[in-house]
């Protein structure tokens, strides 16, 4: 069994600003609809999985708000013409066959995280994470990969896309991935507004290397070959166990709804109305003729 779990804000978002300027005849936009369909359809071409959820964001944990109250308080707010195509897209991901995932106060990289866990118990099940997101990629092993099309991933520029493995990602991050989260500790992170200690990733996926972890290297600073960097390390202590507690991720919430539950099974009857309503007509047609071949019973090459 191949288990699909899609962060639906990273992918909303990064159509959103990949295609710009789409919209249909009543001046409605559409580009950030368009680019999420085509993904979340070539994902389903590139991976054939059987059971598959797109995981939102539904607020932050009280427990990273606690510890850091200024925790992604500079996201800028969403674009004025993605709201109204967010609200779409969420009723639409059903039609395209997956299921729609959120828990109140929970961010979707915990509830990611969750679902891999959990799968990973089971024998023969493969786990695949569609993000961009640094802390999933402390999950990644010999269950969990992560799949991606960007094109510095990619072994040769007529892959279509790539599902990184442990050795990938770990020679991605110079750690192996389970050490991740010690390397985001020091450096921090921009986005999530995680402070840094001054030390960027190379320096710091170093002294992780060299140290085994952060609790030895935190407990030999001394033996740290740089002055400059001893003195970061030295007056940084809390802020570095803070932010480590920051970057892990909590999989111990219990699942919304169970894996057996996540089949995936597109509505064509109304997934066609909406795309009919946004007026795309190749992806249209394209929808048209595939449901068609389901109805006559030929499951082969869908897409």
């Amino acid at each position: 069994m191949k288990l699909l779990l899609i962060d639906g804000h990273y992918y909303v978002y990064r159509s959103f600003f990949a295609i710009p300027n789409l919209s249909n005849s009543r001046g409605e936009p559409t580009n950030a609809i368009f680019g999420f369909t085509k993904t979340l359809r070539l994902m389903l071409k590139h991976l054939q999985p059987d059971v598959g959820a797109v995981i939102w964001d539904e607020g932050v944990p009280k427990k990273r708000v606690e510890l850091q109250p200024a925790y992604k308080e500079t996201r800028k707010e969403m674009p004025k013409p993605m709201v109204p195509q967010l609200a779409f897209i969420q009723k639409l991901t059903p039609v395209l066959g997956f299921r729609n995932i959120s828990v109140p106060d929970t961010e979707a990289d915990d509830l990611m995280g969750c679902y891999a866990m959990a799968a990973c118990k089971r024998p023969g099940i493969e786990v695949v994470l569609a993000t961009n997101d640094k802390d999933l990629y402390q999950l990644v092993g010999p269950c969990v990969k992560v799949y991606t099309t960007a094109k510095a991933d990619l072994a040769s520029p007529k892959d279509a896309f790539a599902l990184l493995s442990e050795d990938q990602v770990a020679a991605k991050w110079e750690v192996p991935p389970k050490l991740i989260g010690d390397v985001l500790a020091l450096t921090g992170d921009s986005v999530d507004n995680i402070p840094g200690i001054g030390l960027g990733r190379k320096t710091a996926a170093a002294l992780i290397r060299e140290f085994g972890g952060l609790e030895p290297l935190l407990n030999n600073i001394d033996k740290v070959k740089s002055a400059r960097t001893q003195e970061k390390l030295a007056n940084s202590r809390e802020q570095i166990l803070q932010n480590r507690k920051m970057v892990d991720l909590d999989c111990h919430l219990e699942l919304p709804v169970p894996i057996d539950e996540l089949r995936i099974e597109p509505d064509y009857p109304n997934l066609i109305r909406a795309l009919e309503q946004c007026e795309f007509k190749s992806l249209l047609q394209e929808v048209r003729d595939e449901a068609a071949r389901v109805g006559t019973g030929d499951q082969r090459n869908l897409l």
